[in-house]
């Protein structure tokens, strides 16, 4: 049951809603069904399958509203959850900053994040991935722990004021972590994507048992400034302040990377490199996202920064009718701050391997891990380099390094870029591997 078709969803929307005595009440259905293989020490542990699906009632009196939830679609279910969100709404302070419910904004273009191939996985399907995973690391005599997980979902929302929405989505991922026997060599991969025939588990562990080996007899380097080569994973890691900075509120009020000392925002100033362009766009085919907001706006491509230059801002409805501006397409909430979809860095052409060449001298970073921010504003963050840290010398790689701790900001980074790559999906963004100068190596680490 847990995947509704557009029509059995509306129908036990339409019945929740026949309940309702509020001012406004916004309902949202969601539910899905998937499943899951982890292993450890070259050995599954844990399998199992979910369904799951659930109904959350939003009801407002005024500026009170309350919000109640339920896992039962009976009628009397239905009634009594309609009923419990409005006694919580009677209950509830008025919310000063309470925006009405919208009517229909369509029409709406058709999502692209739904694939039947990955709706349907078996659990036959994921044993046969992870056998290949683990027999890449048993040939290459390395102990391998990986957890591949898969679902598919849809969403439905409907509120008084005429609206309803609907859509579906899939997707899969996979990470794996290989070690030598004596722990002296560590190596990782990790992709998701909505799409299963876009993932190569038994690629992505043949390229972690890669470095797992290659960093095995890693020396010490003294920390200091280095011209980094950052694969999209690493830079993903980085990047994470930059993808949820755009909030127009957070810098108007001064508390992000874009909010300028005295007051001001960064909005129109050259902010990056030339070489960085940052955008949205929920019908990118290498990460789609949803078609409309939680709200019921439609989502569109939104350009956040282009050759450097801060292009746009998010708006959340509330913000935009405080300040007189036009709302943003998603503005005010998920990563990026709005326009649906994951975060985009536009990059370049060529691979990690095409910045390595380049690379007179330098290090090759793998991925960072345990990062912590130190100043908001500035973005500045501190971590752990880990799973394969190499040193480049004359184009090439030359031997395996230690590991460092970092103290850099995403933004310093982002004006220090030499170098692109080509854009691939990491996580929830599309981001190049990226060569940077002058990155910030504060002192060495003992993680492998």
């Amino acid at each position: 049951m847990a995947l509704l078709t557009k029509e059995e969803a509306q129908a036990i929307l339409k019945k929740a809603l026949s309940y309702s005595k509020a001012d406004e009440v916004e309902l949202s259905l969601r539910g899905s069904e998937g499943g899951n293989i982890r292993y450890a020490r070259n050995a599954v542990s844990t399998a199992g399958e979910s369904s799951t699906m659930s109904l959350s009632v939003s009801s407002t009196f005024g500026k009170q509203t309350g919000n109640a939830s339920i896992n039962e679609f009976d009628d009397a279910s239905l009634a009594k959850v309609v009923a419990r969100s409005e006694e919580l709404a009677r209950l509830a302070p008025p919310n000063p900053e309470f925006m009405p419910a919208l009517g229909d904004q369509g029409p709406y273009k058709e999502g692209k994040g739904f694939i039947a191939a990955t709706a349907a996985m078996t659990p036959d399907t994921r044993a046969e991935m992870v056998a290949k995973s683990l027999q890449a690391a048993k040939d290459a005599k390395l102990e391998a722990a990986g957890f591949l997980e898969n679902s598919a979902g849809f969403g439905a929302s409907m509120n008084n004021k005429g609206l309803f929405l609907y859509s579906r989505n899939t997707d899969v991922s996979f990470s794996v972590t290989l070690r030598n026997e004596a722990g002296t060599g560590s190596g990782y991969a990790e992709k998701s994507f909505n799409d299963v025939n876009m993932l190569d588990a038994l690629n992505l562990t043949k390229v972690a048992a890669y470095k797992a080996n290659a960093s095995a007899t890693a020396k010490a380097i003294e920390p200091g400034k280095y011209t980094v080569i950052l694969e999209p994973l690493a830079a993903a890691d980085l990047m994470a302040g930059v993808i949820g900075g755009f909030d127009a509120r957070s810098a108007e009020e001064g508390r992000s990377i874009l909010s300028k000392k005295g007051g001001g925002t960064r909005l129109g100033e050259q902010f990056l490199s030339e070489l960085v362009t940052i955008y949205t766009d929920p019908y990118d085919e290498r990460m789609p996202g949803s078609p409309f907001t939680g709200e019921g706006t439609p989502t569109e491509k939104i350009v956040w920064v282009e050759k450097g230059v801060v292009k746009n801002l998010a708006y959340s409805r509330y913000w935009a009718a405080k300040k007189g501006v036009k709302p943003t397409p998603g503005g005010g909430g998920g990563r990026g701050g709005g326009g649906g979809g994951g975060v985009i860095f536009a990059g370049g052409s060529g691979t990690t391997e095409d910045l390595i060449k380049s690379t007179e001298k330098g290090i090759l970073v793998t991925r960072f891990w345990y990062i912590r921010s130190v100043d908001q504003q500035t973005g500045l963050v501190t971590g752990l380099t880990r799973d394969g840290t190499f040193y480049i010398e004359n184009g090439k790689i030359a031997f395996p390094i230690k590991n460092f701790r970092f103290n850099e900001s995403p933004i310093i980074a982002l004006n220090n870029v030499e170098a692109l790559g080509t854009p691939v999906r990491q996580g929830r963004v599309v981001i190049p591997p990226m060569k940077i100068r002058d990155f910030t190596f504060t002192s060495l680490s003992d993680a492998v």
